[in-house]
């Protein structure tokens, strides 16, 4: 018991009466009834008041703050994680074309917004041209097209009688600006790594852009989700599985420690300050409505999820013991001792 009084003869005769009663009331027919009423109860009183004085936003932000800190990182999530992945891997049990699921005039809508970002990601490959080794990678990138197009022009100037000679010639020559490692391209562009990657980085910047803005990109990218849409849904296999589970974990790891982080908990609160702002003033039954959800259908889905939890309590005996763990002080109290006296 949580206190050292004892009910006396009378006050443990309706302590057990009251046990019996709730007992009864979560037994049987009369459960789904007990939670009906109690669900419907709660959602009408609740409904009287708006959030923001329903629930405290200092605590809420606290809460927000340690879930972000330590669910990610849990077991169970780790748990999740894997379960996802392996549900990947075995995909689903009757395929299905992905088409079925995914409306083609929807992912037309999102390709139309991507590619309208091309001036945001214009402007944020530019910033790549700070970086030296991005540079030397450009450099190197665009070298090895630029071989690429003579060889394979030198393989049709071979069949022309008297042009492979000449276009040998050509060859020859960036090959020598070639070089080992395509490092002989860097000096071609300019006598600095970095005079020569900040060019290498803005052409190759403004050939994808270009390509972005292209309009027959878009129907590139429709022609192969229409070919990928009529490919049935299936799992990536335990081969890929495999090797997407170093992926998936260093993914997993990176999200922990970064919603760890001080600076997302200050994100977090910033999160929980604007909900309050846009919703504070809500009542719930305002923003079950926002949120297209039906009290009615969260009422039926407690009544159907209490029969598995009540009955398993009332089976191990649990229930009345939490019953009776609430109950017994205040019969055990003086002042319900000093009205049966």
């Amino acid at each position: 018991m949580s206190t050292s009084a004892v009910p006396g003869p009378l006050a443990q005769q309706l302590l057990d009466a009251q046990v019996a009663f709730h007992l009864g009331r979560l037994s049987g027919e009369r459960l789904a009834a007990t939670v009906a009423d109690l669900a419907e109860g709660a959602f009408e009183a609740a409904g009287r008041h708006p959030i923001g004085d329903l629930v405290d936003q200092g605590a809420v932000r606290e809460i927000v703050a340690r879930a972000l800190a330590t669910v990610p990182g849990s077991a169970a999530v780790g748990g999740f994680v894997e379960l996802a992945t392996e549900v990947l891997a075995e995909g689903p049990a009757d395929p299905y074309p992905l088409g079925d699921v995914v409306d083609r005039d929807q992912v037309a809508a999102v390709l139309d917004e991507l590619l309208a970002l091309s001036p945001a990601l214009e402007r944020a490959l530019e910033r790549l041209t700070a970086s030296p080794l991005v540079g030397t990678m450009a450099s190197r990138f665009m070298g090895r097209i630029v071989g690429e197009v003579l060889q394979a022009n030198k393989a049709v100037a071979d069949k022309v009688p008297g042009l492979g000679s000449l276009m040998s010639f050509g060859t020859n020559a960036a090959s020598r600006v070639m070089g080992a490692a395509d490092k002989q391209f860097e000096g071609l562009i300019g006598d600095t790594v970095g005079k020569g990657g900040t060019f290498a980085v803005r052409r190759l910047n403004r050939i994808v852009i270009e390509t972005l803005r292209d309009p027959t990109t878009r129907e590139a990218v429709l022609q192969v989700w229409d070919l990928a849409a009529a490919q049935p849904v299936s799992g990536m296999g335990h081969e890929a599985r495999e090797e997407a589970a170093g992926v998936v974990g260093a993914a997993h790891e990176l999200v922990v420690s970064t919603l760890a982080h001080e600076h997302v908990a200050r994100l977090g609160d910033a999160v929980v300050d604007a909900f309050f702002e846009r919703f504070g003033g809500y009542t719930p039954n305002e923003l079950l409505d926002e949120l297209d959800l039906s009290r009615e259908d969260l009422v039926a889905d407690l009544v159907r999820i209490a029969p598995g939890v009540v009955d398993a309590l009332r089976d191990s005996g649990d229930l009345e013991r939490l019953l009776r763990e609430q109950l017994e002080p205040f019969y055990a109290s003086s002042e319900v001792r000093d009205l049966l006296s």
